[in-house]
């Protein structure tokens, strides 16, 4: 197994993966705030499930344009 972080992965894809991962994340719960949709999570193996606002979900902030959802901007 390789023990290097991932930042310092060769491969351009795997390096900023993480980065697109939290993008996905923040946009995941802006759409399920307009669409009052609860957010499931795992951890530690339980289930659980939170409102977007919930203090638990720690949200990121992201520097480009919400992506359009189907007709929506």
């Amino acid at each position: 197994m390789n023990k290097q972080p991932i930042e310092k992965a060769l491969d351009a894809d795997l390096r900023l993966s993480v980065a697109a991962m939290q993008r996905a994340a923040v946009r995941a719960r802006e759409l399920a705030r307009k669409t009052g949709t609860a957010i499931v999570v795992s951890r530690d193996g339980i289930v659980e499930h939170f409102q977007p606002d919930a203090p638990e979900l720690e949200v990121l902030s992201v520097q480009e344009a919400n992506a359009p959802y189907g007709d929506k901007a």
